[in-house]
């Protein structure tokens, strides 16, 4: 008899129910929405912004399908969902107006985007639709160079500074320090003089290489980038510029957003499912630069301007604060911020500065403890005091700020100081625009292809083999549902390689279901019972089904580990299509036979195709 234990089905069964509740949302499909999302970090969207966009809407009498409020971290977003792409347009503008009536300086990005239409029982369970890649979903696809000059020449500038910060600590009189665009030159008036500046240079800057020029009382240290660390500048410049563009993009809410490098200087921003190509845009080059300048509290007591005036949100209230206009610390000198508590156990924040930076920060506190000092975020150009706080004393490589904070209050800072600032700057070179409907087109013909060659299997399959092809196609189907819940469950996106693997994944798994077949047919012709054929058949074809299922993974593996883009979508549904072909094709349909077949006790014959016996 063939029968599984009764612990066998339940798992069975419960993996079927799970595949099926994980693939019902790839169904809904996605409606029209308007996201409104921060234009400046220290603006924040709330649930009361909300219900100011849903009065804006009811006030014009525009019809809307619900609005969602989503917070990841410090980027909070608001969704509106409409039946239509007209309302949406019209929505769009409607809100633009109401939260940015003037454009030139606006606190919000109001922008075009696509919401699921999934229900809230099936969200609930953590079952959402799988993602879309560009090619099937539309959306916009970036180039971008990153300015490696720039970023060498901002370095170059700060260890400028430190050198004559250095100079001045060790109490080394030099006759000036200038900055070339590939070099620092200090120039100095005895041999002795320059000897001691060129020890403690070599000793305290690492990454410079040192040549002495000059003769008589005409002397001077040439200092240039030693070329690993120009290697070193560049690959952090890349990857920091990654990190902040990843930042920035979070507040378009694109799903599964490509941000990578390509070459030595470029990165690639693939942004699926975006519309708004020019708030794309306009997120992208919003990229913030964090500085620490004193305040200017001569100016500040007088009324007037100083030097530089920035402004200062303090509860909804805007200040102007006016600064001093030597920076101390630039954001490329700070290497972390975290929310604390200080002595007195009330919110703080703690921040870290590299070896330069803290040098820099200890001269200037040691001569102005008592007055203030502002953190001031840069963003398209504008500054904005996120901090003003008083110096109690003197701080180098790590100091508090403290004040009326309230714990997420010091979050919210912490994460604005932790954000960064561009390393270098960058430029769009390349821009392409998918449509959504050549990425409907995409998803139309990828899904005929597939229903095209499955059908052909099936109609193939139960035509050869009879109610064993059946058992078989119905194997395929499960094969299918679970892959589709395995992509969603893991969030996968899905790509026109994607499609390309789940065909191939088809034809790995019926060949697995061959296999049994002609094994079961096999025992048949060598006069084995119809029972005996079953159990025989499945468990002689599971070796050979298991080992080039196996070397198939490694193929997959391999591509998954080594490759990049398109290549490690294939990899994913690959792998994953191999695993689920081996459950299905083997444990799966061997359940089904059993079913079918199992508990008859006198079974004459088997309906599996034509059994061709030797002298036939």
């Amino acid at each position: 008899m063939n029968r599984y234990p009764l612990w066998k089905y339940i798992v069975i069964l419960v993996a079927l129910l799970l595949g099926a509740v994980y693939t019902l949302p790839n169904f809904f499909g996605e409606s029209p929405a308007v996201q409104v999302s921060s234009a400046k970090s220290t603006v924040k969207v709330d649930p009361a912004l909300m219900a100011r966009v849903e009065g804006v809407l009811k006030d014009a009498k525009i019809a809307h399908e619900g609005t969602y409020f989503d917070t990841i971290g410090l980027n909070s977003t608001i969704r509106v969902r409409f039946r239509d792409a007209d309302t949406q347009l019209a929505a769009k503008d409607l809100i633009q107006k109401a939260l940015d009536p003037s454009q030139d300086d606006p606190a919000y990005v109001v922008a075009l985007n696509l919401v699921s239409n999934t229900p809230r029982w099936l969200t609930s369970l953590r079952a959402l639709p799988m993602y879309l890649g560009l090619d099937l979903r539309g959306g916009v696809h970036f180039l971008m160079q990153v300015d490696m000059r720039a970023a060498v020449d901002k370095r170059l500038d700060t260890l400028a500074s430190d050198i004559r910060t250095l100079l001045r600590e060790k109490n080394i009189r030099h006759a000036g320090i200038n900055k070339t665009p590939s070099s620092i030159e200090i120039k100095f008036r005895d041999v002795e003089t320059r000897t001691r500046a060129e020890d403690e240079i070599r000793g305290r800057v690492r990454e410079l290489t040192l040549r002495e020029e000059g003769s008589g009382d005409n002397l001077a240290i040439v200092a240039t980038l030693a070329p690993a660390a120009q290697k070193e500048i560049q690959d952090n410049a890349l990857r920091q510029n990654i990190t902040t563009l990843h930042n920035r993009v979070n507040e378009l809410g694109v799903a599964e957003p490509v941000i990578q490098q390509q070459g030595a200087e470029r990165i690639v921003v693939q942004l699926p499912g975006v519309q708004d190509v020019a708030r794309a845009k306009q997120i992208l080059g919003r990229t913030a630069t964090l500085e620490i300048r004193m305040v200017d509290q001569e100016a500040m007591a007088a009324g007037t301007p100083g030097a530089l005036t920035v402004p200062e949100r303090k509860g909804g209230v805007v200040t102007q604060t006016p600064l001093k206009r030597e920076v101390v610390v630039t954001g490329d000198q700070l290497n972390g911020a975290s929310a604390t508590l200080d002595q007195n156990q009330r919110p703080a924040v703690s921040v870290q500065l590299d070896e330069a930076g803290g040098r820099a920060m200890r001269a200037i506190t040691r001569d102005n403890i008592g007055k203030l000092m502002a953190i001031v975020l840069y963003e398209k150009g504008k500054g904005e005091a996120i901090s003003v706080a008083r110096i109690q004393g003197e701080f180098g490589n790590q100091f508090q700020i403290t004040g009326n904070f309230t714990v997420q209050e010091t979050s919210d800072l912490a994460l604005l100081i932790r954000s960064g600032s561009l390393a270098a700057p960058m430029e769009i070179i390349e821009e392409r625009t998918i449509g959504p409907s050549l990425g409907k087109e995409n998803i139309e013909r990828g899904f005929r292809s597939t229903l095209y060659g499955f059908t052909a299997i099936a109609l193939f399959m139960i035509f050869y083999y009879r109610v064993f092809g059946l058992i078989s196609v119905a194997a395929l189907s499960v094969n299918m549902m679970l892959l589709t819940a395995l992509l969603s469950l893991l969030q996968a996106t899905m790509t026109l390689p994607g499609i390309a693997a789940i065909a191939l994944a088809l034809g790995m798994a019926i060949d697995a279901n061959v296999l049994i077949n002609e094994r079961v047919r096999e025992e048949l012709r060598n006069g084995r019972t119809p029972q005996q054929a079953i159990a025989e058949g499945y468990e002689k074809a599971f070796a050979t089904i298991l080992d080039s299922n196996v070397t198939t993974l490694i193929a997959g593996i391999a591509l998954l580990t080594f490759g990049s883009g398109p290549v490690r979508g294939f990899a994913i549904v690959h792998s994953l299509g191999i695993v689920t072909s081996i459950f299905s094709a083997v444990f799966v349909s061997r359940a089904m036979v059993n079913l079918v077949y199992g508990s008859r006790r006198k079974l004459a014959a088997l309906s599996v195709g034509q059994v061709w016996k030797p002298g036939a």
